[in-house]
């Protein structure tokens, strides 16, 4: 390889190496728990107005989130688990204490929920959009059926699209703050998108109306984001 293409090349992947660090998986950053961060927030509280109003972001971030994240270091603090990913903490949550179940996947599921939002107009990649469409028939299907999930869970919880074995996609719900990743969940597998249901997440803009809510995620879907998780599997 001549060193003028060589030296764009490195150019190439140390430029979208931060891009790639804000996507959570495994395979890229895997930190202890005890050594977890709470993640910076990727856009001001209104970037997402209309859809998701400033105070109810400012409120879900910084109070529900941060709680989240604090009450599940104090649950790890001077404990094996401390010194494990979070993901293979998941792995076995059933053995753990209800603390580390309801926190831990608070914070994670969060993490991600923040990440495959943003206020910029985005699509698929081409590998991803034929993922849907061999797993749901084409991508309004795939809507149709997330949007299901997502309005007829009952209570409080969140809405997925997974990567299950191979790679094949489909829709789950869980409850609380379970995710696809932990022993307890009926269907296993990588999350790629999250949409959070629990009231605190539209309340104060919508009230009642999850289905309006739901409706409206479609328009601030980071779907680079998605289709780099997709990458990933």
């Amino acid at each position: 390889m001549q060193r003028r293409n060589f030296l764009t090349l490195v150019g190439t992947i140390l430029a979208a190496a931060p891009v790639w660090a804000n996507v959570y998986n495994s395979r890229v950053i895997s930190p202890k728990a005890g050594e977890l961060a709470f993640p910076e927030l990727p856009y001001p509280y209104d970037a997402l107005e209309p859809y998701i109003d400033a105070r109810t972001m400012e409120l879900h971030y910084d109070k529900h989130h941060r709680g989240y994240f604090n009450n599940f270091k104090a649950a790890v603090k001077d404990t094996p688990l401390a010194d494990q990913d979070i993901e293979t903490i998941f792995s076995k949550v059933s053995a753990h204490s209800s603390a580390v179940r309801n926190n831990g996947g608070g914070y994670y599921n969060h993490k991600l929920f923040w990440e495959n939002m943003g206020p910029a107009k985005t699509s698929p990649s081409a590998k991803l959009a034929r993922a849907i469409d061999r797993g749901f028939g084409s991508f309004d299907k795939f809507k149709e059926t997330f949007s299901g999930a997502a309005r007829s869970h009952f209570g409080s919880g969140w809405a997925w699209l997974v990567a299950g074995a191979g790679g094949k996609l489909f829709v789950s719900s869980t409850p609380n703050q379970d995710n696809p990743l932990m022993d307890v969940a009926a269907q296993k597998g990588t999350p790629l998108l999250a949409l959070d249901v629990w009231e605190h997440a539209y309340y104060l803009h919508y009230q009642n109306r999850r289905a309006e809510y739901v409706d409206n995620f479609w328009n601030i879907v980071n779907w680079d984001v998605v289709s780099k998780r997709f990458e990933l599997v």
